[in-house]
């Protein structure tokens, strides 16, 4: 759900090339201590840490991992929204941000059946927050009870395999048995699931809605600038933050260095920068196979919760296909500045009327596997209540 390759500049590359051969560490391989995480936890760490070692894994918003756990509590877990970690310009209601509540959970509950632990998970045990602004009461309690009846659940193995994957896809749609999984994945869980390809009229539907929103989310200042407020570039950055949208290629660490790249303001709507984007993104939508979505109902913070552990599953039922996925966030955005877009999807994908509300949006693909996007630790996480 973060955007890992988020800019690319245009002008000044051959100044920032020029001085490339001299700048030391020039790979663009995140730095180890960043993806650290993603290398499974010991077997005999104590059970509540074994699965929060896996939760934290999740797909979230801009990556910013807004998860706070208290352990405090024996066999019990409660896990609250980082209110530090919002995003009030593009998430302006924390809708995505509670999503990313529900992905983390669904891991911890996938790992927990790993180990033969029932994930006793009661939501929201002190009341919903406002559906305009999280606060900082529990999103969800866990307790974790050893039970032999428990069954693991075979998409566990793909946690550590399943990244969100922004580039090209293949040309190739996903057959019928896999469109089947990819439903299968969240049945049980109060969403509807869609799925088109483009052998279908309304793909350029999808496609039309996606670029829009892009662009308009590239060429909204504060939008933009909150994207560039979390934007790690370069393996010093990268290590010391180890969330947001990171780059690593050598041009733009040579721009940062060079002081041509200020992310204290957003570039300009007509920027080489700002267009280069827009013109890569559309490039992908228009050679994207298709596209899947999660609508639900009703738009309550429980819907959203589980909202985020069908999204997860069925991004992790997708990874089992080798079929990768990248999240269309913009269009679902309830700033003003989206509005048009917001009306445009819902009407396309929210069933009658657009009653419905769309909770995620994504491209769907044939891709081969990306690496892992930087995780803070569990340690980040733990507080007390």
């Amino acid at each position: 759900m973060n955007k890992r390759q988020f800019l690319r500049i245009a002008g000044g590359g051959v100044i920032a090339a020029a001085t490339l051969s001299s700048l030391p560490g020039c790979s663009s391989a995140l730095p180890p201590e960043a993806i650290a995480a993603w290398q499974p936890p010991a077997a005999d760490l104590d059970i509540r840490r074994w699965v929060l070692s896996h939760a934290l894994l999740a797909p979230n918003a801009h990556n910013l991992q807004s998860w706070l756990v208290d352990l405090d509590t024996p066999d019990t877990i409660v896990l609250r929204m980082d209110l530090r970690r919002l995003l009030p310009d593009t998430d302006p209601w924390s809708r995505q941000l509670v999503i990313s509540q529900g992905t983390f959970l669904e891991l911890l509950d996938l790992a927990a059946k790993e180990k033969g632990y029932r994930a006793d998970i009661t939501l929201f045990p002190e009341g919903e927050f406002d559906a305009k602004a999280p606060d900082g009461r529990p999103t969800a309690s866990i307790r974790l009870v050893k039970d032999a009846a428990v069954k693991a659940d075979p998409l566990f193995a793909q946690i550590f395999h399943r990244h969100t994957h922004r580039g090209l896809y293949e040309n190739r749609i996903p057959d019928a048995q896999a469109r089947q999984a990819l439903a299968d994945s969240v049945k049980g869980l109060p969403v509807k699931f869609g799925l088109v390809t483009a052998d279908e009229a309304s793909m350029l539907q999808h496609r039309q809605i996606a670029m829009d929103a892009w662009r308009i989310e590239m060429q909204t200042p504060r939008t933009l600038l909150e994207s560039y407020k979390v934007l790690r570039v370069g393996p010093q950055e990268i290590a010391q933050h180890r969330d947001g949208l990171t780059i690593n290629t050598p041009m733009v660490r040579g721009l940062v260095a060079l002081g041509l790249f200020d992310r204290s303001k957003p570039s300009e709507p007509d920027s080489s920068a700002v267009k280069g984007q827009i013109s890569e993104f559309n490039e992908k939508m228009a050679a994207t196979p298709a596209c899947v979505w999660l609508s639900t109902s009703d738009n309550s913070r429980t819907t959203q919760m589980l909202c985020g552990r069908a999204y997860v599953r069925l991004q992790l039922a997708a990874t089992a296909l080798g079929l990768r996925m990248h999240p269309l966030s913009q269009a679902l955005q309830e700033y003003p500045e989206q509005a048009q877009n917001y009306k445009a999807i819902h009407q396309l994908l929210g069933g009658k009327d657009g009653a419905d509300t769309v909770q995620m949006w994504t491209r769907l693909g044939y891709a081969p596997e990306v690496g892992p996007s930087p995780r803070r630790g569990l340690q980040a996480h733990l507080e007390k209540a």
